[in-house]
């Protein structure tokens, strides 16, 4: 039989306060989900269990310190008084009528490990059941309980519209410390999160990972704008190449092709070139490129003289686009 205040290793008159953070620490340490490795472990956490239920409890206490109970809580009959925890009172060989009715000077066990490992009210594989009057009986534990899953993460990461197209995996620094790759799915988004399993906080007494939830941000391209997988580009022609058509150079993020120009093509038509935008779920995107009729800034007498005589001549009207 154990003396509970030898058991949590406190003085006779120990505070509350002194109770409560000698129960936690002695718990978090020889918990047996901490030790799983030790076969003794939930015998002797079941021993601090019980020393802190008695000594928690201001009226269990004094009975026990009035030799009225021993350290299980169980009533101690006369004839046992020379077990070393002093006398009796007038109610010795039973509990008072009010035991039943716990008195605690400070949080309960189950809260108190609740704090230390997380949960609501229970933990890890040997959490608490509902608690027995007197302790945690024989074995010291309730019902079992599963492990809980850890808490997730968050973090940023900023990509480039070169690196989509390339396939490349991004680094994230997580609000932890870790730094971890990403592979970018096919179809990305900006603004996108993606969840990378276990990469989060650690269980609760073995309990399963948490995630890291990794929030994906499209660097502006000085090019190219994004429209799902299609990139959008607008370029820049003469007004010979829009009514004569012809070739002209656009740029892709693999590098520059050329693209024909239809004879006639109006600024504001756009062409397809199709799987030059980015990778998409199930097919490559295309590059959509918008042509914007420029004039050259210089003067040009030639062309000034052909659309003053166009003028004069009346041109027929134009269609209403």
């Amino acid at each position: 039989m154990s003396d509970p205040y030898k058991v949590l290793g406190v003085t006779k008159g120990a505070s509350a306060a002194d109770i409560k953070s000698a129960f936690r620490n002695l718990a978090k340490k020889n918990h047996p989900d901490q030790n799983p490795d030790n076969p003794k472990a939930k015998e002797s956490f079941s021993k601090i269990n019980n020393a802190y239920d008695i000594l928690s409890d201001s009226e269990k206490r004094a009975q026990f310190d009035r030799g009225e109970i021993d350290s299980d809580g169980n009533p101690v009959h006369p004839g046992f008084a020379g077990n070393g925890f002093g006398g009796f009172g007038q109610n010795s060989g039973q509990r008072r009528s009010g035991a039943s009715e716990q008195t605690h000077t400070g949080a309960g066990a189950e809260e108190i490990l609740s704090e230390i490992f997380g949960g609501r009210g229970g933990f890890g594989r040997t959490g608490f059941g509902q608690q027995r009057s007197g302790g945690f009986g024989q074995s010291g534990f309730g019902g079992a309980r599963s492990a809980q899953k850890g808490a997730d993460v968050e973090g940023r990461v900023a990509v480039t519209l070169e690196d989509i197209d390339a396939g490349k995996k991004a680094s994230v620094a997580l609000g932890d410390g870790r730094t971890v790759a990403v592979a970018l799915p096919k179809g990305v988004k900006d603004g996108q999160t993606i969840r990378l399993k276990g990469q989060g906080e650690p269980g609760p007494l073995g309990g399963p990972a948490g995630d890291a939830r990794i929030t994906v941000k499209f660097i502006p391209h000085p090019l190219f704008k994004v429209d799902g997988a299609n990139l959008r580009y607008d370029a820049a022609i003469h007004l010979h190449e829009a009514y004569l058509g012809g070739k002209i150079q656009v740029p892709t993020l693999s590098g520059r092709i050329n693209l024909t120009v239809p004879p006639k093509s109006n600024s504001g038509n756009t062409l397809r070139v199709p799987g030059k935008g980015l990778p998409g779920k199930s097919r490559r995107g295309d590059l959509l490129v918008t042509l914007l009729i420029q004039f050259p800034d210089q003067d040009e007498p030639d062309l000034k003289a052909l659309m003053t005589s166009w003028a004069a001549e009346g041109r027929p009207p134009l269609k209403p686009r």
